[in-house]
């Protein structure tokens, strides 16, 4: 019983993390790449739609995934994770919540860094959504 625990987890993760991937990089526009971050409503907007895509393409990857996969996932548990995944993605992308949380643990620096081909603040980004990721595949898989 564990091992098809962990498969359906491992195969809820891979889902997950391929799909933020795609749709992080590919399907974000230009625009709520540059804008997300930003101050009033026009950043909030521009986050909150580039959170829909994301979430979207994830919860199709998800569902479309299971039935071949034979995960059998139950609907309420994918609704959870998808919305772990929305919230946390939400708050990394406007990006001041993630500066503010470098800067309390000692990462301040690292989080400004743009030197040396590094951008730190992307580093973190990236290491948050995965975390979140996880917690969601964990969420999707129980």
């Amino acid at each position: 019983m564990t091992s098809i625990r962990a498969a359906r987890f491992a195969a809820a993760y891979a889902l997950l993390r391929s799909a933020a991937d795609v749709a992080d990089h590919w399907i974000q526009s230009d625009h709520q790449a540059a804008t997300k971050g930003g101050p009033g409503t026009a950043g909030r907007r521009a986050c909150a739609a580039h959170v829909a895509t994301y979430v979207a393409f994830q919860g199709a990857a998800l569902v479309g995934g299971a039935h071949p996969l034979g995960l059998r996932l139950r609907p309420g548990r994918v609704a959870a994770a998808l919305a772990l995944s929305a919230v946390t993605h939400y708050v990394a992308d406007r990006r001041e919540p993630l500066r503010r949380l470098a800067d309390a643990t000692g990462k301040g620096a690292f989080v400004r860094l743009t030197d040396h081909g590094m951008n730190g603040a992307y580093a973190l980004d990236q290491a948050w959504h995965h975390a979140a990721e996880t917690c969601a595949a964990l969420v999707a898989s129980a």
